[in-house]
């Protein structure tokens, strides 16, 4: 069995060394093969990773030549992974290298496709911690999502499930609802969570909305349905207000015709159109850079580099099949 393992790497000098050796180690009996994504990291963190290439032929750089977001850099070391397993996991040692052992053991073990990740108990800020519960809460809702399943980035997926995955070609991948279109097979495995000793999150708030945004437009149609349902409950009471302030100039003359209500539901549909408005434009924005063949990311630099793809031969890609471009190929 061959076991790879997927690291973005954004701003992590500190650690990515650390991870890298002890992922060496501990993956030694499972013929290991790390490809490490370099999100065109601000620091010292790509000449890291090319040193770290060069001294193993079993670990692979990709380093990107701008910024795409964790997902993108995921979906572009999937691309070049070649496991019958493949473990993702964060660049920050909160996860030790040992537990994906026990996420494969739990793969072998329930002949899973998927094995997510559990925390008992969570080493993030109370922020982070609520945007994580955000998240899976909104991931119930839109992608149709198993309410007992928290979506971790550490986890393990066999390797039909990583070639279904890459076969999504638009500029917006999100990695959990990829693997949700592709199977229900998953399962769950308790791992430990270690306080983050260097550095800080990357996810900012800005990051966080647009990740929410992504989800909400590329993965599914239900704003789409929530507008339309809130529209229709909009228009009903606007009808019955009409009909109120109609009854209440026949039946009670002396009364005041009630601009203040009327105020307010004008108010209320005019924020609604505005609503509408932006969400069937970032509707209508996504398949504007879809149709522009948008690339899921832009290659830098290449090092110890094989595809995992049908259509790639000798280590190469199809820039037409993958929609990535890159040069510098080492």
């Amino acid at each position: 069995m061959k076991l790879s393992v997927i690291i973005p790497v954004y701003n992590s000098q500190e650690t990515i060394q650390m991870l890298v050796y002890a992922l060496l180690d501990v993956l030694k009996p499972y013929r290991p093969e790390i490809v490490l994504v370099n999100d065109a990291s601000k620091d010292n963190s790509e000449a890291i990773c090319e040193y770290l290439a060069n001294e193993h032929e079993n670990v692979q750089l990709i380093s990107l030549r701008k910024n795409s977001g964790e997902h993108n850099a995921v979906i572009c070391g999937l691309n070049f992974c070649t496991g019958d397993y493949v473990a993702i996991i964060d660049d920050d040692l909160q996860n030790p290298p040992s537990e994906i052992v026990l996420l494969l053991n739990r793969a072998l073990k329930g002949n899973y496709d998927v094995v997510y990740a559990q925390y008992e108990v969570k080493q993030h800020s109370f922020m982070r911690n609520l945007y994580s519960k955000l998240n899976n809460a909104f991931a119930v809702l839109l992608l149709n999502k198993p309410r007992g399943l928290y979506l971790s980035s550490f986890k393990l997926l066999k390797k039909e499930i990583v070639r279904d995955v890459i076969a999504y070609k638009g500029p917006f991948p999100y990695i959990d609802a990829l693997v949700l279109r592709c199977t229900d097979n998953i399962g769950t495995e308790k791992v430990l969570h270690e306080s983050r000793t260097n550095g800080k999150s990357n996810y900012t708030l800005r990051k966080l909305f647009s990740l929410y945004l992504n989800m909400f437009i590329n993965f599914s149609n239900k704003p789409l349905r929530f507008i339309t349902i809130s529209g229709c409950i909009i228009s009903l009471g606007s009808f019955c207000g009409a009909v109120y302030i109609l009854a209440e100039r026949i039946i009670i003359h002396d009364e005041p015709p009630g601009w203040s209500f009327l105020a307010i539901l004008l108010l209320l549909l005019i924020g609604l159109v505005f609503v509408v408005i932006g969400v069937l434009g970032e509707y209508i924005g996504k398949i504007l850079m879809s149709l522009n063949n948008t690339p899921q990311y832009v290659i830098k630099k290449k090092v110890n580099s094989v595809v995992f793809s049908d259509n790639v031969i000798s280590g190469d890609y199809d820039r037409k099949t993958a929609r990535v471009y890159g040069d510098g190929a080492m």
